[in-house]
């Protein structure tokens, strides 16, 4: 690992993210904004940038705290806190917040009321489809329900259908119907000199290109501690939708079972809509069925990211990439 790539890591994950983590949203800065929308443009902005804030919900957490560092060190502004440079940029660049989407009928097909959340017995489904209309809105638009419902005060969010017009984040959406299944990802020659480094401690994954610039980083659910796979690996495998060996001995507790079974793919897999395996056996980067919980979850060993931004994994690594976690 190269001496700037050091830096990188010091600078951006340890100091910075546990001074982001001490300040929480930052009350005490006359220069954070505090009104929602403000919030919002600039959480718009960073993920459109691949500087996930976590979910766009128009409050400032820890992790939209560490987007804001983590862009203002790539950008190499020199003043890594300040939110300034970022909001006149999201001003400019996200000029409308919200947007009017209407609900295709197509949608209708990546949705299953009856889905059980028991694995075993959705594991004859043949596919781990949304469970309701408000989830996948809310996983397109990448926020959660609760936010979807609170801009849309006039809607059932329990009734909603094909036609129906819904107030969501002005994002780049994530098209589940665009997934191509089980689709394989081969190596690149750029792509795959990328390295990725997931901090286990921050709960980040940041991408960095061959010349140790960093490109991308977003939030993550590491494993559990004593499953961190600490170390230097690569990635060997990559494919979107996936079916999942679900192993309960192996998640609890790291060692393979002889009792498992299939769980069919779908953004509701425990490994959401990518997987990208590690030279790690058993070890990998995925999805997640719960995007609301990155950061605060634990699985074995593996790193989990939101399903919006871990489809965006294979326009930035391939198999090949080195694999620093620590």
């Amino acid at each position: 690992m190269g001496a700037m790539l050091k830096h990188l890591l010091l600078l951006c994950f340890f100091a910075l993210a546990a001074h982001a983590q001490d300040l929480g949203p930052a009350k005490d800065d006359p220069s954070v904004p505090k009104d929602r929308d403000t919030i919002l443009r600039i959480q718009i902005f960073l993920d459109k940038n691949l500087f996930g804030p976590g979910k766009l919900d128009g409050a400032i957490g820890e992790f939209t705290y560490k987007a804001v560092v983590n862009y203002n060190f790539a950008h190499g502004h020199k003043d890594l806190y300040s939110w300034a440079r970022i909001q006149a940029a999201a001003e400019a660049e996200v000029p409308i917040i919200f947007a009017a989407f209407k609900i295709q009928p197509i949608l209708t097909r990546y949705v299953t009321a009856d889905l059980p959340e028991d694995y075993e017995k959705a594991s004859v489904y043949p596919f781990m489809a949304y469970r309701s209309m408000l989830e996948l809105i809310a996983e397109r638009f990448h926020t959660d329900e609760s936010f979807v419902a609170a801009i849309n005060p006039k809607k059932n969010m329990a009734a909603l259908k094909p036609g129906d017009i819904i107030v969501v984040p002005n994002v780049k959406s994530f098209r589940i119907e665009d997934i191509k299944p089980m689709q394989g990802f081969k190596t690149d020659a750029t792509l795959s000199s990328h390295t990725i480094v997931v901090d286990t401690t921050e709960r980040m994954a940041a991408i960095y290109s061959d010349k140790e610039m960093m490109l991308a980083a977003f939030p993550i659910t590491p494993g559990k501690p004593q499953f961190i796979p600490v170390g230097t690996w690569k990635v060997v495998t990559m494919m979107a939708t996936p079916t999942f060996r679900y192993d309960k001995q192996f998640l609890e507790e790291g060692v393979r079972g002889e009792e498992a079974f299939q769980i069919p793919p779908g953004p509701n897999s425990p490994i959401g809509v990518i997987w990208c395996g590690l030279s790690k056996s058993g070890i990998g980067l995925h999805g997640t069925a719960m995007p609301r919980t990155i950061g605060r979850t634990r699985s074995a060993g593996c790193v989990r990211f939101a399903n919006w931004d871990a489809i965006r994994l294979p326009q930035l690594i391939r198999p090949g990439t080195r694999v620093i976690v620590r």
